[in-house]
């Protein structure tokens, strides 16, 4: 259960907490993006700014499983019910199940936001239904909902930890894949409902570590470059603001650093390394000041014109960014084409980005199983092309922010099917020695539950003599 502190009675936080729902609701933004600076222009800090993200985030986190308590509460079907009123009614059913507000406060306030924001002839109406909500504790409203519609342990588990049923089904399958407990799904989930740590990268030969810890972080758990923020903006970090260092999850930090750890065969004194699909530019950085000090020289693309902008902003001004379509095969041949020019290259393919739910809560409930085929599609054309991009000798590093076999091993299983000059690396030795729970290999599953990262997943593929 989240503190509201003392900022229960404050309109303020609810009220932004609100506009950050309409812009998910309604633009399909993402409340990561669109919250930090709602935060700023409404001059929120301290508890205040604590109580909007707890408001922000858990609201969003158990959103579809709120939808369903309020549903079981009204004499219509939900779809009918406004969407202003939707989000309101979840923010105050995140107050009443999910956080220490007292009921009352927890029900005035809301009521109040909801005179402010539909007017008070329907806040009457959310006074109404959330007095019922209230009636249960979160944990009783599952049992309730889960007997009356003699649901199955997926069911259950979906609505207990916020997730639509076909992730809990999918979710199961991967650990299954990878030797493990299909029964682990619920802790699996639950760690998908934790609210995430802030890890900075200290990027090699621009920033150590200790200067990042010297500002108040403490060491990562598993990567060389990782500190643990405590909290507050990391842009007020000198290093950060520099672009020495950023924000980036453990796990990113490890599938990137694992590339360019890998063995390559007949290696050359000056290496070119490629990252194919760079923005938003996290990888890339990392690539890129890592390639500095062993004297490799780093090329980035990215398709939209908008992100190879990011791109350039994070790598500075030492690595060509190109506004490519790495999908393309005609971009590898011809006399300027860049087949086989390459020691390395990293392949964070476009994917469903379900391994990352604690960062973006509002992706859980966008994510359809019909989003897969297309997504799969796009991966195995890409994962083709890096093959093709990369010498006789050379690595690619295939990575999604993805558990799902679809787009992970079967991707990888797929290629390799038509390829007979490839062989996967165990890409357990790339990574920390020590490391736990990396399963037979040779591909590597990480795991918010075991690993407190996001849900990466690596494969290391070298090509051999044509």
């Amino acid at each position: 259960m989240a503190d509201a502190g003392s900022s229960i009675s404050s309109a303020a936080p609810r009220r932004v907490a609100f506009e950050v729902l309409r812009a998910v609701s309604e633009s399909d933004a993402y409340a990561n993006l669109v919250l930090p600076d709602r935060l700023r222009s409404s001059g929120l800090s301290g508890r205040d700014a604590a109580l909007t993200t707890e408001l922000v985030y858990g609201t969003l986190r158990r959103s579809g499983s709120y939808d369903a308590i309020v549903t079981s509460c009204i004499d219509r079907p939900w779809s009918k019910v406004d969407r202003p009123i939707q989000d309101i009614l979840r923010i105050g059913s995140h107050q009443l199940l999910g956080m220490d507000v007292p009921t009352h406060a927890a029900v005035a306030t809301t009521v109040e936001l909801a005179k402010t924001q539909v007017g008070r002839a329907r806040a009457g109406f959310v006074n109404a239904v959330l007095r019922k909500v209230a009636a249960r504790t979160y944990d009783d409203w599952v049992d309730v909902l889960a007997t009356a519609g003699d649901s199955s342990p997926a069911e259950r588990l979906a609505l207990q930890h916020a997730h639509p049923v076909w992730l809990v089904h999918e979710f199961s399958d991967s650990l299954a894949a990878h030797d493990r407990d299909r029964d682990e799904v619920g802790d699996l989930l639950a760690a998908d409902n934790r609210r995430p740590l802030v890890t900075l990268v200290a990027r090699p030969g621009r920033c150590t570590r200790q200067e990042l810890v010297d500002a108040g972080g403490r060491l990562g758990e598993w990567s060389s470059f990782a500190v643990v923020w405590p909290g507050g903006d990391p842009g007020t970090i000198a290093a950060v603001r520099q672009h020495r260092a950023g924000v980036q999850d453990e796990g990113s930090q490890l599938v990137t650093s694992a590339l360019a750890d890998a063995d390559v065969s007949n290696g050359r004194d000056r290496e070119r390394w490629l990252d194919m699909c760079a923005g938003p530019g996290g990888k890339a950085a990392l690539l890129s000041a890592i390639a500095s000090e062993r004297g490799a020289t780093l090329e980035a693309w990215e398709i939209l014109p908008h992100r190879a902008t990011l791109v350039r902003q994070a790598v500075g001004p030492n690595v060509t960014v190109r506004a490519v379509d790495a999908s393309d095969p005609e971009r590898l041949a011809g006399p300027h084409g860049s087949e086989g020019k390459f020691d390395r290259v990293l392949l964070d393919a476009p994917c469903s980005g379900t391994g990352a739910l604690r960062r973006r809560p509002e992706a859980r409930w966008r994510k359809q199983p019909s989003d897969l085929p297309d997504l799969v599609a796009g991966q195995r054309r890409l994962l083709a092309n890096a093959l093709r991009l990369v010498r006789p000798g050379g690595v690619v590093g295939y990575v999604t922010c993805s558990p799902l076999v679809a787009e992970t091993s079967e991707v990888v299983e797929s290629v390799l099917a038509e390829r007979h000059d490839i062989e996967l690396m165990d890409a357990r030795r790339s990574l920390p020695p020590g490391m736990p729970d990396l399963g037979d290999g040779p591909a590597v599953q990480l795991w918010p539950h075991l690993h407190h990262t996001d849900a990466m997943y690596l494969a290391l593929l070298r090509r051999g003599k044509n």
